[in-house]
């Protein structure tokens, strides 16, 4: 998985489940570690912290000094 397909996956997870969005990222990731896709937990592992990078960061236009 490319770099930009685990941050658009992670923007798109954060439209559809909001503050809840790592939380679906981490049960996906099990779900693929419970069928023995380690690649595929690896994948949504990196969308989880996409998607804490993501909320943790300020709003646009927010300024930070």
């Amino acid at each position: 998985m490319i770099e930009r397909d685990v941050w658009a996956t992670a923007k798109l997870m954060i439209d559809r489940h909001g503050e809840d969005a790592t939380i679906f990222a981490a049960m996906k990731a099990d779900r693929m570690l419970s069928k023995g896709d380690i690649e595929g937990q690896k994948a949504w592992l990196r969308i989880w912290r996409a998607i804490e990078d993501l909320q943790r960061a300020p709003p646009k236009g927010t300024r930070l000094t």
